[in-house]
């Protein structure tokens, strides 16, 4: 995909524009404190025992949004986690409604003996704040709570806005596909904001085009009715664990391949285009290695690193149990294997059809020895955006006055299904960004968030708002 600026670009008076930001700098303490509240809450989405936090930070989210100003501030249920609303819709109506999506859930703590802090007490050490959902993505929301209340305090919004948050993200947003049907109207927008990923290094921002798409399952093997003695029956009875391990092996070929029947049909090529684009950048095989702290990378054959990342199809074991994991010895041959394995898909493939392709892999190859199953636990669609976007340009220029760069457009290897619903089901593509960087340990012990990048996404949001051009305005 090609980018193009508009040439003639009109920017809002400095003076309002520097109102706001010299409110954002003098407050950045008590953005912080709104982070540190949000982070004290343990959104876990995954675990039942959290569902009341979970509840808590929608409750707290809301509330922060009424005492900014926002508007018809709603916490809606769902069959799992609420969905929190709000918006304000005072700059006029030629001028765009952004949509501004995040997420409050976060993903869980373990293993919590290599947490070198309290995961949720936000502790700030040097230049960075560690705690779970400092950077996946409470901090992205704060930085975007913010702006806009660095806008408000300070002046009028320059554009209108709605917000969605919701509480399943980490778990595949099961409830948000359905949320979109039954309230298109009222999440009627001309762009989404949505700040769930982002830089390459504090010097590099980012705008993402592309996400992959998931479908993630959970595959279990059974043997005998019960753990055996490995003595009295080992030679004769098919152990589930070695059966699921040679499975999971035989998914990938010795060129990293996915060996899932029909993996590839749908795959599109990337272009020439975007492939300069993608290796123009300096993340090669040693930039991964040493992001990852190993000696090497792998990967399939004839594509680079960053290729693989974001723009081809990718087959990941998540966890495996099986038998006796407890200290010392206990010999046995047990009775079942489990394993969670995630694939993430590239456009046009579609997450039912690897479904389907999982199964027809493992009635192909498992023996009929030992029974199985495969369960689909969640999903989410690839999608891409158009980069040329009046949104996108409005960013772009954003990042310049705050970076004194352009962003770099590329392709992500993480899912946000959102994205792909909000294509599909209201007619509206998303501008992808963020302030997070690649080591800040998200889905990890340690998550944290570097502040110096944080402070400048406030700013570089505060841009982007005061950059938006009233609908119908020409662009190149």
């Amino acid at each position: 995909m090609e980018y193009n600026q508009e040439k003639d670009y009109k920017e809002t008076p400095l003076d309002t524009r520097n109102l706001a930001i010299s409110y954002a700098t003098s407050n950045y303490a008590k953005f912080l404190n709104d982070l540190k509240e949000l982070i004290a809450i343990p959104s876990v989405s995954t675990e039942a025992d959290r569902n009341e936090d979970v509840k808590q930070c929608a409750e707290t989210i809301a509330n922060r949004l009424t005492s900014l100003g926002i508007e018809h501030v709603q916490v809606l249920a769902t069959p799992k986690h609420p969905i929190v609303y709000g918006d304000y819709m005072h700059a006029g109506k030629d001028q765009p409604v952004v949509l501004i999506y995040g997420h409050y859930d976060v993903q869980p703590v373990d293993p919590i003996e290599l947490w070198n802090t309290p995961p949720f007490e936000g502790v700030k050490k040097d230049d960075f704040l560690f705690g779970r959902g400092a950077s996946d993505m409470k901090g992205q929301f704060i930085a975007c709570l913010a702006a806009v209340e660095s806008i408000m305090k300070t002046g009028e919004l320059p554009v209108n806005i709605k917000f969605i948050l919701e509480g399943e993200e980490e778990i595949g947003s099961p409830s948000l596909h359905h949320f979109l049907v039954e309230h298109t109207e009222l999440l009627k927008a001309d762009v989404v904001l949505n700040p769930d990923t982002g830089m390459i290094a504090p010097d590099a921002p980012a705008i993402i085009y592309g996400l992959r798409g998931l479908a993630y399952f959970e595959i279990r093997t059974y043997g005998p009715d019960r753990d055996l003695h490995s003595g009295t029956f080992g030679g004769v009875i098919h152990n589930p664990a070695q059966v699921l391990c040679d499975l999971i092996a035989g998914m990938h070929d010795s060129d990293g391949r996915i060996m899932l029947p029909g993996f590839y049909d749908s795959v599109l090529p990337l272009s020439t285009q975007e492939r300069e684009e993608l290796n123009r950048l300096n993340m090669n095989d040693a930039y991964y290695a040493s992001q990852a702290g190993v000696s090497n990378v792998m990967g399939e054959k004839g594509y680079t690193s960053i290729e693989r990342i974001g723009a081809r199809p990718t087959l990941e074991v998540n966890g495996f149990l099986s038998g006796f994991t407890g200290p010392g010895a206990k010999t046995i041959i047990p009775s079942k294997a489990m394993a969670k394995i995630s694939t993430r898909l590239v456009p046009n493939q579609d997450p039912k059809k690897v479904h389907a392709q999982m199964i027809e892999y493992m009635e192909k190859n498992a023996p009929k020895t030992i029974r199985w199953e495969v369960e689909l636990i969640s999903t989410g669609n690839p999608s891409i955006s158009d980069i040329n976007l009046p949104e996108t340009k409005a960013l772009v220029k954003a990042f310049e006055s705050i970076y004194g760069v352009k962003p770099v457009f590329k392709r992500e290897g993480g899912s946000v299904p959102v994205t792909a619903d909000m294509q599909e089901l209201l007619g509206i593509d998303s501008v992808l960004t963020g302030f997070g960087l690649p080591d800040d340990n998200i889905h990890s012990p340690n998550e944290r968030l570097h502040l110096p990048t944080w402070e400048k996404g406030i700013l570089t949001l505060i841009h982007f708002f005061f950059n938006i051009q009233p609908k119908g305005s020409a662009v190149d």
